[in-house]
């Protein structure tokens, strides 16, 4: 059942990614496509709150990872194309063939699954050539080898027009190493079009992410595929805003004397008296346990320094001096609206990570509010 008195809770702005998204869409090229990424649940947002507003702003492409945003995405009733943007176990491209999920394709073994099931008549999508192209070795096809190119050609024969679009992951954005990868792409782009009988304008050759759309390096490619800049990770300079906050309530107000330890292994000691707020938020909602020097704002106003080792269902803050903090108030992990909200670099300083790793995690772990203002 809901919780319906969460302690912990997102409030998820809709307001505030349609804005960013239509910011990103001014940066793209003339002439260039843009694929909205929404995976791991729409970076934490919600697939099926997203999608509606990518829709509004006529994307026609979505790029997801698992066979369970696939569905939300069709589910939501979008009718475009649909991308998975990595590789697939045999498992997922079978359970993904009512949702006419695009494939990444770098193996015989996809290759041939995918022929298969399309002469059938059961696969009905486009497929993606995915190509390594000296970057991020993890699931594209490296062609500078031999045996890379042997396999390529025997992919090219396996799907022949089946192939729609060709894509690389750039590993790195600084501008010499991107405009080298990019080249390198190119290349290798070229040399598949060498060996097969594919028609460079029924090809999608894509490569790129928010951060290379950002870049202000030009590269070549016909489509840019974006998730972080959707949700105001990047680029608050150019009016991104962050999407998300991260807010619980204090549930307990003590006042303790010099000396007591707060936490497990007694981690933190009192040096003087201090009134100390216990606040319903823990490592089960995303409040990292290694997270050190962090802070909250209660009551829209204090910054109060978080104390001792993080629980699973509770930290503790120090409101000594917070004349009016009261159990019940609000406390902003991250964001919020009060005088002195948390802002994205204090939080990845704080919890030693990316805001797009924060995002998915909170967004998972707690209740999400939707407003649009």
């Amino acid at each position: 059942m809901p919780d319906i008195c969460p302690a912990s809770w997102c409030t998820v702005h809709r307001d505030r990614i349609s804005r960013n998204l239509e910011l990103a869409l001014g940066l793209v090229p003339k002439g260039r496509r843009f694929c909205a990424v929404l995976k791991a649940d729409a970076y934490g947002h919600g697939i099926q709150q997203v999608v509606p507003l990518v829709q509004e702003q006529g994307v026609k492409c979505i790029g997801i990872t698992s066979n369970s945003e696939a569905r939300a995405v069709r589910q939501a009733g979008f009718k475009g194309a649909v991308i998975r943007l990595r590789a697939a176990a045999p498992q997922e491209i079978e359970g993904a063939l009512e949702d006419r999920v695009e494939e990444q394709v770098a193996s015989r073994r996809a290759a041939q699954q995918i022929r298969a099931s399309a002469k059938g008549g059961r696969y009905k999508a486009s497929v993606h050539l995915s190509l390594n192209a000296a970057g991020m070795s993890r699931d594209g096809l490296e062609v500078s080898t031999e045996a890379g190119k042997e396999t390529c050609r025997e992919i090219l024969d396996c799907l022949g027009e089946r192939i729609g679009g060709i894509c690389t992951h750039f590993p790195s954005n600084d501008r010499p190493e991107l405009q080298q990868s990019s080249r390198l792409f190119q290349q290798q782009v070229s040399w598949v079009f060498e060996n097969s009988d594919l028609e460079r304008s029924d090809v999608v050759v894509h490569a790129g992410s928010s951060l290379t759309l950002i870049s202000k390096t030009a590269i070549e490619t016909d489509m840019y595929r974006c998730g972080a800049i959707l949700y105001g990770i990047l680029k608050p300079e150019l009016g991104f805003c962050s999407t998300m906050d991260l807010e619980a309530r204090v549930v307990s107000l003590q006042d303790y004397p010099e000396g007591s330890t707060v936490g497990y292994d007694r981690e933190h000691r009192l040096n003087r008296a201090r009134r100390l707020a216990c606040i319903a938020i823990g490592y089960e909602n995303g409040f990292r346990r290694l997270s050190r020097n962090g802070s909250v704002v209660v009551g829209g106003r204090f910054l109060a320094p978080v104390i001792g080792k993080i629980s699973m269902n509770a930290i503790v803050a120090d409101v000594t001096g917070a004349d009016g903090i009261q159990v019940g108030d609000t406390v902003s992990v991250f964001g919020g609206r009060g005088a002195a909200p948390i802002r994205p670099l204090m939080a990845e300083s704080q919890f030693r990570t990316i805001m797009a790793d924060l995002y998915t995690d909170w967004g998972r772990r707690n209740y999400r509010y939707y407003i649009n203002q």
